[in-house]
């Protein structure tokens, strides 16, 4: 049974997130259930980047032990993502000539044309964390998505590398190890997000899905069915609440309750006389001395500035590919960003797109909890693990070797930390 189960381990910088599934029998091909779904406050991690491992470490396990007690079996190990403003993406381009005499290309002519654009010059401080291909080009043909059985005598690929700071992935694996799990692999968390969220006809069309978190917005965009694009920015919705503390000049926890409950990223909604007594708020946040009417188009024009600069930077992302206000599937947002009221609307409006609320659709779950936005992330780890359990695909075999390189190169080091 075991062997059956995948955890997605989403680990933020307000909240550690795990989704459990199990893979059943299915007519086809085996399906994967929902079996359990728990988060735990989340300490030691700031805008995606490990500041003390002590403090990591116990928060996974609080997480692990919770999850654990859930679902009534043992978890030995995760599929992690990964975020932080320290990761970035770049094109590379490795060719091979192909091996058979038949000139038949095959699954290790694949293997070997992606093992060369891995030979790019990568800093000495950097790891890297996926060499996703975009496309193969066989002798002069372009825009192949799969070579393998074809024919021909030079085969290129096109890939995308995205590298990880070597120092944040120890930690962050260090602290992970030292609980005593296992890491299958690291996963990109808006790539992860992806899997849950944007189905294949919408890739294949052109889409971003952005992910609003507490301290940093990712984002991935695909087009033609492959990755095309990925960046982190470092701004989230914490910097939106913060915004409202300084204008309401009240305390943080309060402005959260207040963002939530009386926000609007839309003050066009609002008159000048549209008031809100925050007293109740402030007294179940142990701030009775702020008993004051506030102004509901005051706080949406705090918000509506913060939210529009989120999607100016995401379109500067946009930009930098030749796709703003060009992705026909639109926009798609998920996190605990995106719980703001008329966010979509800012969205449209400074994308140039069409958007929407991200929801699940790839596994269907029984657990209502997991199809929540902050377990979006944590799912599409899930069904991440699901696809790659198939060793048929060589997009697979490709990505899952170069992981297995850097996990290798940590459990080395930090194996004597696993109790």
């Amino acid at each position: 049974m075991k062997d059956d189960i995948i955890a997605g381990l989403d680990i933020g910088s307000t909240e550690i997130r795990l989704v459990v599934g199990q893979r059943v029998e299915g007519e086809r091909r085996d399906k994967i259930q929902i079996i359990g779904a728990v988060s735990t406050p989340s300490e030691g991690i700031n805008k995606g980047s490990v500041n003390s491992i002590e403090d990591v470490t116990s928060s996974i396990s609080a997480c692990l032990e919770k999850a654990e007690r859930l679902v009534g079996v043992p978890i030995s190990s995760v599929w992690v993502g990964i975020n932080g403003p320290h990761i970035k993406s770049e094109r590379s381009k490795g060719v091979v000539a192909v091996s058979k005499s038949d000139n038949e290309i095959g699954r290790d002519d694949v293997e070997r044309a992606i093992e060369a654009a891995r030979a790019l010059s990568v800093p000495p401080n950097y790891e890297i964390l996926h060499v996703i291909p975009v496309k193969y080009i066989v002798d002069n043909q372009e825009d192949i998505k799969d070579p393998i059985g074809m024919v021909g005598v030079r085969l290129e690929v096109e890939a995308l590398i995205i590298q990880g700071l070597t120092s944040q992935i120890n930690n962050l694996t260090k602290a992970i190890y030292r609980t005593g799990l296992g890491i299958e692999d690291l996963v990109l968390s808006p790539l992860a997000a992806a899997e849950a969220v944007v189905d294949s006809k919408q890739k294949e069309l052109g889409a971003v899905l952005i992910n609003i978190g507490s301290s940093t917005t990712s984002l991935a965009v695909f087009e033609e069915g492959e990755l095309l694009h990925t960046a982190i920015l470092p701004i989230g919705s914490e910097h939106i609440t913060a915004d409202v503390a300084i204008g309401l000049r009240c305390p943080i926890n309060l402005a959260e309750r207040i963002k939530l409950e009386y926000g609007s990223a839309n003050p066009d909604k609002f008159s000048k006389k549209d008031e809100v007594d925050i007293s109740e708020l402030a007294k179940e946040e142990n701030s009775e001395d702020d008993s004051r009417k506030v102004s509901r188009k005051y706080i949406a024009e705090i918000i509506e500035a913060r939210v529009e600069e989120i999607f100016q930077k995401v379109d500067n992302e946009l930009k930098k590919i030749d796709r703003s206000g060009m992705l026909p599937a639109g926009a798609f947002l998920v996190g605990a960003g995106t719980k703001l009221q008329d966010i979509v609307e800012v969205a449209k409006k400074q994308l140039r797109l069409p958007a929407c609320i991200g929801v699940n659709r790839s596994i269907s779950a029984v657990i209502e909890k997991v199809n929540d936005q902050n377990y979006l992330t944590a799912l599409g780890l899930v069904a991440w693990g699901d696809q790659f359990m198939d060793e048929n695909s060589s997009h697979g075999v490709a990505i899952k070797k170069t992981f297995n390189n850097v996990l290798n190169n940590v459990k080395d080091v930090f194996s004597k930390f696993k109790p």
